[in-house]
């Protein structure tokens, strides 16, 4: 029999959202989208084997509007994914467990994302790509 008395275990609707738990389902769901990424990429290194016709079709939806966007995600996750990832192994350190310095950390890493997803884009797109 099933003990109906007992109380439910916490679950995301008790707690407060915080940077760390954010950050950690943000890094989950990074590295998922660093595997489509992936898969995309192999689709238009592929598209480059089967002919010019194919790959000017590749490039046509990279270069499309949601192809951009896309890109633009697929950027940020990987300088995310990167960055939360150094965070990590710093905890395996044992370094930065302070509330302060997770707080920090966790800020850095989101600024770290964004700041050089836009220099890498800004950089793409003046050098022509």
């Amino acid at each position: 029999m099933v003990n109906t008395k007992r109380p439910l275990s916490p679950h995301l609707q008790v707690y407060r959202p915080q940077i760390t738990s954010m950050l950690s389902i943000m890094h989950r769901a990074t590295g998922i989208a660093l595997a489509a990424g992936a898969l995309l990429f192999s689709y238009w290194l592929i598209s480059a084997t089967y002919g010019e016709a194919k790959f000017a079709s590749a490039q046509a939806l990279l270069g499309s509007w949601i192809g951009q966007v896309v890109l633009w995600g697929f950027t940020f996750s990987l300088f995310f994914h990167l960055a939360n990832g150094l965070r990590h192994l710093a905890w395996d350190a044992g370094l930065g467990f302070d509330l302060d310095k997770l707080r920090v950390s966790g800020w850095l890493v989101v600024l770290f994302a964004a700041a050089m997803t836009v220099l890498t884009l800004v950089i793409a797109y003046a050098a022509g790509g």
